[in-house]
């Protein structure tokens, strides 16, 4: 079998006055940011990953037509007029754009039933593209003792998460209690259509989702990428890109 194609997204732009420019590098307009967490644990898992940029250059269908799976990455907070919602005095910043770009990536896929893997902004994408709504910030709405953006290293995990036992991410991750790590501002508040929740922080707040009805399709909140020297991870990324390898177009 051939090694699956896997699209990566980022929603990570930067601009030239929050970077340092020196002399001996191009000074952009725009430039795209990814953590290369997220394409060595592609192809650690066996898969090639090939970055897509937010742009409307990219012809959203012929790229969905040509890969066989999709990563959404995380990034910054959603604008809440993506799902029709008004601003919370505490929410980051966003670019409404690149959210609706993401939104329509994720529905191409979804079309073509293209295995999919959402991380941390991803999985609350995916949310707000099944016509979800997101908890603005979660300092203030949902206030608890289980901190939800750490100081740490991502490679550290610093609370767990209990898994539903049957579902596709506890199949994925061969357990049904992990330790993760946690980065997030926003949060799932009322779940899109067809999603149903499978994994909780020790406050009840979602940290995995997933649609049943598509082959493989599963979101989780915290940076798996980031976590891919634990066993179970590595386990998540070698499920999703499987799932990718044995899509119908790639069977003979």
């Amino acid at each position: 079998m051939p090694r699956p194609l896997i699209a990566l997204s980022t929603s990570e732009l930067h601009e030239p006055h929050h970077t340092r420019q020196v002399q001996q590098t191009l000074t952009h307009r725009r430039d795209l940011a990814l953590g290369m967490d997220y394409p060595h644990t592609i192809a650690q898992a066996g898969g090639v990953p090939v970055v897509v940029p937010p742009s409307e250059a990219v012809d959203i269908d012929a790229l969905a037509e040509r890969v066989d799976g999709l990563c959404l990455s995380g990034g910054p907070d959603i604008d809440p007029s993506v799902y029709g919602a008004q601003p919370h005095p505490a929410l980051g910043p966003t670019d409404p754009e690149v959210d609706r770009f993401e939104v329509a990536l994720l529905r191409a896929a979804q079309a073509r039933d293209l295995p999919i893997l959402c991380l941390c902004r991803g999985m609350q994408t995916l949310n707000v593209a099944r016509g979800g709504t997101l908890i603005q910030d979660l300092p203030s709405q949902r206030p608890s003792s289980v901190s939800h953006r750490q100081e740490g290293s991502g490679t550290q995990p610093t609370h767990r998460v209990r898994i539903e036992a049957g579902s596709v991410l506890a199949t994925a991750l061969q357990a049904v209690e992990v330790e993760v790590n946690t980065f997030h501002h926003q949060a799932v508040d009322r779940l899109g259509e067809g999603l149903r929740p499978v994994a909780w922080t020790p406050d009840d707040l979602i940290e995995g989702i997933e649609d049943p009805d598509q082959r493989f399709l599963v979101g989780v909140q915290w940076h798996a990428e980031s976590l891919r020297a634990l066993a179970e991870q590595r386990a998540l990324f070698a499920a999703f890109t499987a799932a990718a390898v044995h899509r119908p177009s790639m069977v003979s």
